[in-house]
């Protein structure tokens, strides 16, 4: 839980800076802050911390001069009126201390800098901007809470949406902050949210942006627009009635293309697919370049002729580089999983890799593909165990791969017991660090865990995702059994022990295995899929849910539901939910673990009033992993149970 993280990247124009937003743990321990660091560019230097404050600093982004631009609720100590609490934005000069540049009643989040323009987002109340801090004291005075919606969506991951609408602000680059800021998407609905992705072209004069489009019957589509910077009127760029435009939106170094990530909508019968779309800005022409991807990072060359991207492939996430009129080409080809990438003048690239046995920390690609690791903040890891690589072959022949640690000490002789973790998606993949879901946490107590990719992990190709599509349970479970067995034919891990976990789709599963066989002493379900038709309707994205699924009722809703399975469940089971959960909602979990009780099933409920989807608190964090342990020692190694020390 302490060990710093990098999260971000960020190349300087003249390619002389690299910048990132780390986060370390805060010295009450209960929470974690951010600041941003400047990262040598050979392995020689030492990693310097630029910014120190209660608040932390988020959002870093370079201005075509040089200067940093940042987003923190830190207080203005040179300015009567501080902005309360609100996130504002600050510009951090190559010398000299922070300067606050901007502020808004709603906050301040996202920003990109050229030609002399700053572009910024926050949200703000319906209505005149200029009257929104009334507004909003009015509303509060009042003891106002509620949000009137007319549309759908209502929530999203952890959090409601409204009344406040995300808007999109511009402004001059001045001295002592902005000039002649303006609003540029005044009622923009629910058009802009932080679910948007865009960019500014090199003059300063458009921004490129997703824009939402509602479609009726709670379904909605994302296009692409340009808004004119000077009076605020708006194009679309790429729209498709079966399409998402979606990001990262890059805009080329000459400003005559932007890059997207195009999304094919999934059906009932036919999944989604991500091309790499690029768009001629004048014309509004847009072509695949890279087709049937799943991008984690894309970035333009200097020279605007190529762009560098970083995609699923095999368990790992490569970078790859295609000129405008070529091929697509690897440039990595060790097994990390790399994103932020940011090409350099001279034709190198700096990146973060991470990887299954390594946290991301800042590298540099050289153009022949070879990579240096440079100083990083997170320092070097001892991991208690061995990483390999595992493959097993599925009942229709098709090659199921995967990741298998094994604790350091595991011999034929003294066996590891296993577990099986199912990823969650589920279109994706095992193939970087995790910080929630940390399998050497699990070595170092001694257990094996295997990280399979079944059905509809991506980078396999599209047939890999088709292959499970509006099928869930049957099909993954049948490849996930197939690679289990494979490792549980090594001598260095016991066949007898054995338990279960999933996240989330990976949940999902975790509660399918628990209804379909009873070779695992336990199971481990967290934030998972119970109930079908009940989660249906209260996910936060329920329209791209009945895509794959259908209409509510529907036949594919009984035959792949896990709780039509419940009188087939004899596994214990520890049940893990947070309440913020929108995603997959608290009563998903709330379900499961009723059900179980009034079946005599044995079970636990590990419940956080105050967690989301992941578990993101340090002492809730702690308390997750302890609390797993202890399930496993009671029922895998057969130790009497003991209440985890964070829960006594």
């Amino acid at each position: 839980m302490a060990l710093p993280r990098v999260n971000s990247l960020r190349l300087s124009p003249d390619g002389t800076r690299l910048v990132s937003v780390v986060q370390s743990l805060n010295p009450d321990g209960k929470s974690y802050g951010t600041a941003l660091w400047e990262l040598p560019q050979d392995p020689g230097g030492e990693p310097r911390r630029l910014t120190r404050s209660a608040k932390g600093e988020a959002g870093a982004e370079f201005a075509p001069d040089g200067a940093l631009f940042f987003v923190s609720r830190r207080p203005d100590e040179t300015a009567k009126e501080t902005g309360g609490d609100s996130a504002a934005l600050w510009l951090l000069p190559e010398r000299g201390e922070p300067v606050r540049v901007a502020t808004r009643p709603g906050g301040v989040s996202g920003v990109r800098a050229a030609g002399g323009t700053v572009v910024y987002t926050s949200a703000v109340l319906p209505g005149d901007a200029g009257t929104e801090e009334e507004r909003r004291k009015a509303r509060d005075e009042a003891g106002v809470s509620a949000i009137l919606h007319e549309g759908y969506p209502v929530r999203y991951w952890d959090h409601d949406l409204g009344p406040a609408q995300t808007r999109l602000f511009a402004g001059r680059a001045a001295r002592e902050g902005l000039e002649d800021v303006r609003d540029l998407t005044p009622e923009p609905g629910g058009a802009l949210d932080e679910h948007m992705s865009f960019d500014v072209t090199p003059d300063g004069r458009t921004v490129v942006t997703t824009w939402r489009v509602p479609l009726g019957n709670g379904d909605i589509r994302w296009d692409l627009v340009a808004i004119d910077v000077a009076d605020g009127s708006r194009r679309t760029l790429a729209t498709s009635g079966g399409h998402d435009f979606g990001g990262p939106v890059v805009v080329s170094p000459d400003g005559r293309l932007v890059a997207c990530v195009r999304e094919r909508h999934g059906t009932e019968e036919v999944p989604v697919a991500l091309d790499l779309w690029v768009i001629d800005l004048e014309t509004g022409e847009g072509r695949v370049v890279a087709g049937e991807i799943f991008p984690a990072a894309v970035a333009w060359a200097p020279s605007s002729r190529e762009l560098f991207f970083a995609a699923d492939h095999q368990g790992r996430r490569p970078v790859f580089r295609v000129p405008l009129d070529g091929a697509v080409t690897r440039v990595t080809a060790d097994d990390g999983a790399y994103a932020e990438l940011c090409p350099a003048p001279d034709g190198s690239v700096f990146a973060l890799r991470g990887a299954i046995d390594s946290p991301p920390r800042p590298v540099r690609i050289a153009a022949d593909g070879s990579v240096t690791t440079l100083p990083s903040p997170t320092p070097p890891l001892d991991l208690p165990g061995t990483l390999t690589e595992v493959t097993a072959t599925a009942e229709d022949g098709t090659e199921i791969r995967g990741w298998l640690v094994v604790p350091a000490d595991a011999t034929a002789e003294d066996p590891a017991p296993f577990l099986l973790w199912i990823h969650g998606g589920p279109v994706s993949s095992w193939n970087d660090w995790s910080w929630r879901w940390n399998p050497w946490i699990m070595a170092r107590h001694g257990y094996a865990v295997l990280l399979p990719d079944p059905c509809m992990s991506t980078g396999y190709g599209q047939d890999m995702i088709q292959r499970g599509w509006g099928d869930w349970g049957p099909v993954t479970h049948a490849d996930l059994m197939a690679i289990t067995d494979e490792c549980l034919k090594r001598p260095e891990i016991d066949e007898q022990r054995t338990a279960a976990m999933g996240g989330s789709f990976g949940g999902y599963m975790a509660n399918w295995v628990a209804g379909h066989t009873d070779r695992f002493r336990a199971i481990v379900t967290h934030a998972s899929l119970w109930n079908l038709d009940q989660f249906a309707g209260t996910t936060d994205g329920a329209n791209f849910w009945q895509r794959e699924f259908g209409v509510l009722g529907s036949a594919r809703y009984a035959r792949l539901s896990p709780h039509r399975s419940l009188g087939e469940i004899r596994t214990p089971m520890l049940v893990i939910h947070g309440d913020k959960d929108y995603r997959v909602p608290i009563g998903e979990g709330l379900r499961l673990w009723w059900d179980l009780q009034r079946s005599g099933v044995e079970s636990k409920f590990l419940y956080f009033p105050d967690e989301n989807h992941w578990v993101l608190k340090p002492g809730n964090a702690i308390a997750w992993y302890e609390t797993v342990l202890a399930f496993l020692s009671q029922h895998v190694l057969d130790e009497e149970w003991t209440r985890p020390p964070s829960l006594s």
